[in-house]
């Protein structure tokens, strides 16, 4: 049987990948396009639910709900 041997520290960790850009929205209703163009990703709408927040599923942008948002179901 082998003895297991410790791995080496990885080059990369979490600590050093910057995090998702965040931006307040003032709608539960937002739409992402990634901002860069052609480079970006095709336009999703998401909706912010109870937690006051929601994840692009493209380019992890998260999007707040500000404070003085205004409820815009129907």
């Amino acid at each position: 049987m082998a003895a297991l041997v410790p791995r080496p520290p990885p080059r990369y960790s979490a600590a050093m990948i910057a995090p998702p850009e965040t931006r307040i929205a003032h709608s539960r209703r937002v739409a992402c396009d990634g901002d860069e163009g052609a480079l970006g990703h095709p336009r999703v709408w998401l909706e912010i639910g109870a937690a006051g927040y929601v994840d692009c599923g493209y380019c992890d942008r998260r999007f707040v709900l500000a404070n003085d948002a205004q409820d815009d179901s129907h």
